[in-house]
């Protein structure tokens, strides 16, 4: 059957259609957590989906100089490249996940959680993440953008669907279950595998030119990610530290919904980074681009900080349920902070693919003084979120000075 509309979509598209998919199904799987567990159980489980964020960020920087070096690179060069970056990924994957079983128990201390084998268990998932991401990186440097939907679906259908049906179907600690349906989701995640056929055992050297300017992506890449994490973790994980389960529980929903126009957002970015480095490599302008996806980041953040401005009770009624409703005053302003970031995000990436340090390291100077802040200033849950805002109102504020100056 031939539809014509559907002819008229592009690769892009189905794959922003898709990211919608998979962001809403990403959504489900926390409301439904939310819901299930109530709100001090659910500050257990909200501590493994940001462990879970933590690592997709770091990984982040493996899937980012893969996209970017399989739009550079070409032939025998790719592969060479390719199979070297398979290798470090594994390895760091191990040595982190090490890590994380290792301190096991001192981070059930720190966060004060039930039991600390969902650390266990989350840190034997670790190295299959950072395989995964690669993987990725090959999809969305090579713009395969229907097997990277895919990949994108399995895991977060997979990842829904099982931890959902344990929760039913067995009486144990809540965290390790949530953790079983992460491990099991990184697995279902590795498909479609990317058919490039890579030598793991024996690869040629690179060049010493393509070798600096890799080492150069990958430091700025991953000191940008740290940032990231900064930014966008430190509030749940220092809110767990500083108040009561129920209260980090609380504030977990309310992360969970105001960081919907972050999540949707990402995908802008997937699509921003292989454009913009081709359009470079060819000479022609890139600004239109990055104007394109700010406007459409912009749109989407206006109509999200109004809703929640207009409808804060109801919003959170109707996502958590009753037992979360006194964290309604406090969803706007939440909103506004993380649609700061959102933007100021697609600023930084843009940079970032254009191999331009100095927003990379404000935003990570901005993420250290937000961690400071609300050290600093965590009387109230109010406190934390404001001090989000002025942090990341500097921030976009920057970044924008910073553009409107090189205009690259």
């Amino acid at each position: 059957m031939n539809i014509p509309i559907l002819k008229k979509i592009s690769l892009e598209q189905w794959f922003m259609l898709s990211a919608l998919f998979v962001n809403a199904g990403n959504y489900a799987y926390n409301l439904i957590l939310g819901r299930i567990l109530g709100p001090q159980q659910f500050a257990d489980a909200a501590i493994l989906i940001t462990f879970l964020l933590v690592l997709s960020f770091i990984a982040m920087t493996f899937q980012l100089a893969t996209a970017k070096f399989s739009v550079l690179f070409e032939n025998q060069n790719f592969i060479n490249f390719l199979s070297k970056v398979y290798k470090y990924a594994l390895w760091t994957g191990v040595v982190l996940g090490i890590g994380i079983v290792v301190a096991a128990k001192f981070l059930q201390e720190i966060f004060h959680t039930q039991t600390h084998y969902m650390f266990v268990l989350f840190g034997i998932g670790v190295p299959l993440y950072f395989i995964m991401s690669v993987n990725r990186g090959v999809l969305q440097g090579k713009e395969r953008f229907g097997k990277l939907a895919i990949t994108y679906q399995t895991e977060m259908l997979s990842r829904l669907f099982l931890t959902i049906s344990l929760l039913f179907l067995l009486n144990t600690a809540t965290a390790i279950l949530v953790a079983i349906g992460i491990i099991t989701s990184l697995i279902f995640g590795l498909f479609p595998f990317a058919e490039e056929k890579i030598p793991l055992k024996k690869s040629k050297a690179l060049t010493t030119e393509h070798s600096s300017r890799i080492k150069k992506f990958f430091l700025l890449t991953a000191f940008y990610e740290l940032s990231q994490i900064i930014i966008n973790n430190s509030d749940i994980l220092l809110v767990k530290h500083y108040f009561e389960a129920y209260d980090a529980g609380l504030y977990a929903s309310l992360a969970l919904i105001g960081r919907v126009v972050y999540f949707v957002a990402w995908m802008f970015v997937m699509l921003l980074l292989p454009k913009v480095v081709q359009l470079h490599k060819e000479g022609k302008p890139t600004a239109p681009v990055l104007l394109k996806y700010v406007l459409y980041i912009g749109i989407l953040s206006f109509g999200i900080i109004l809703s929640c401005y207009l409808f804060p009770t109801f919003v959170v009624q109707l996502l958590f349920g009753k037992a979360y409703v006194s964290i309604a005053p406090l969803l706007w302003k939440y909103a506004v902070a993380t649609s700061l970031f959102a933007i100021s995000n697609i600023f930084a990436y843009y940079f970032l693919s254009l191999d331009t340090y100095i927003p990379v390291i404000l935003s990570a100077l901005l993420g250290i003084t937000q961690v400071l802040l609300i050290i600093l200033f965590h009387d109230t849950l109010l406190d934390v979120v404001l001090m989000q805002i002025y942090a990341m109102v500097v921030l976009l504020v920057v970044q924008l000075v910073y553009w409107h100056r090189q205009r690259i």
